[in-house]
């Protein structure tokens, strides 16, 4: 079933690392920045404009509700990042987000389903949503110099620059070069196991070079840290992909762990030693571990995980954790503050992660 899907691309380096000691105990102080990248599409499964507003609803009002009463390393709340799907936009259900978002507990982003699309679309189907949406919601960043709107973002169907062996939901080969003049600072759309589409590099955060005429260019690339960045280059931060024995199949085989929450991957502590042991890191901070969690939040199976007691018992166990050893400090972040943390790594920095949450891009 593995090789299958692809798995013999990349279980070999996965199988490598998870052979790598544990990080616990911690016996040096280090820093876990926790993002939730939330494909969240309100209109999932046909629902009607009543039941995406319902499902916007909740969320706007139920996640304040369940964690503003949390804090984190830097004294700041839980924060998602809401990659909101441009092609089912709805003024009314984006307000709701940004209100939400101003308030303290995440951002929007950017979330795209397109099939069979060109160059020429693409480009202007991003930049005129930015615009607009930016105009209308205030959302996005920029450079500190406000020169450009800034966006992350999420492909849909996991099929980022065509890289579906079939060749449906997308279209376009150099779109890692359209996503980068258009604004996008950095893809989250990986890992996408157990979907085809899975790169053969894992657990990191990388430049990718588009090769406009090959697709998946993605598929390797050049790890943040190990030198200058690649001309024309865009930064892909992934989530965990790693081996899980912690209930093995049939008592033998081992499962996937792939940083997915869903309603058949709570948040269950021991996962989260598995999402450290990933070790998504930059050589030139090995204290601060990059932890890039998916999901699909609007779906109600995956609601009543992401809204309910599972969830907060995840909050309650990492503070615990903290209150426990001195050398854990954790840190609630946005798609892009990870990326601000990320390039501030990358320069050097030495200062705090909350020093360090705003080095690059900033919001209005």
């Amino acid at each position: 079933m593995w090789t299958a899907r692809g798995s013999h691309r990349w279980l070999p380096a996965c199988a490598a690392r998870s052979l790598k000691s544990n990080v616990f105990p911690f016996h040096e102080p280090i820093d876990l920045l926790l993002c939730i990248a939330d494909h969240f599409e309100p209109g999932w499964g046909g629902a009607t404009p009543d039941e995406a507003a319902q499902r916007v609803q909740r969320w706007a009002t139920r996640y304040p509700e369940l964690f503003r009463r949390f804090h984190d390393s830097d004294g700041i709340s839980p924060r998602h990042t809401f990659f909101y799907p441009l092609e089912m936009y709805k003024s009314g259900e984006v307000a709701q987000l940004a209100k939400l978002c101003r308030d303290g507990f995440g951002e929007v982003e950017v979330h795209l389903h397109h099939d069979n699309d060109n160059p020429e679309n693409l480009r202007r189907t991003l930049q005129d949503y930015c615009r607009r949406t930016h105009d209308e919601h205030g959302l996005f960043s920029h450079d500190r110099q406000r020169s450009t709107i800034r966006f992350g973002f999420a492909h849909g169907n996991w099929a980022l620059d065509n890289s579906r062996p079939d060749g449906r939901w997308c279209g376009v080969n150099n779109e890692l070069d359209i996503l980068r003049e258009a604004g996008c600072y950095a893809d989250f759309t990986f890992p996408s196991y157990p979907s085809p589409t899975q790169t053969r590099k894992i657990n990191s955060i990388y430049y990718a070079v588009d090769d406009p005429i090959r697709p998946k260019s993605h598929d390797s690339g050049q790890d943040v840290g190990d030198g200058p960045q690649p001309r024309d280059s865009l930064m892909l931060i992934q989530g965990p992909l790693t081996l899980n024995w912690h209930s093995p199949k049939l008592r033998v085989f081992p499962r996937i762990e792939n940083g997915n929450l869903q309603a058949s991957q709570p948040p269950e502590p021991y996962r989260l030693d598995l999402w450290l042991n990933a070790r998504v890191q930059i050589k030139t901070r090995p204290d601060w571990f990059f932890v890039k969690l998916h999901t699909h939040g609007a779906v109600e199976a995956n609601e009543k995980v992401l809204l309910g007691p599972e969830m907060v018992r995840f909050h309650e166990d990492l503070a615990r954790r903290s209150e426990a050893n001195p050398n854990f400090r954790y840190h609630y972040v946005t798609a892009r503050e990870m990326y601000n943390l990320a390039r501030a790594a990358e320069a050097g920095w030495q200062g705090s992660v909350k020093d360090a949450r705003d080095f690059e891009l900033i919001l209005d």
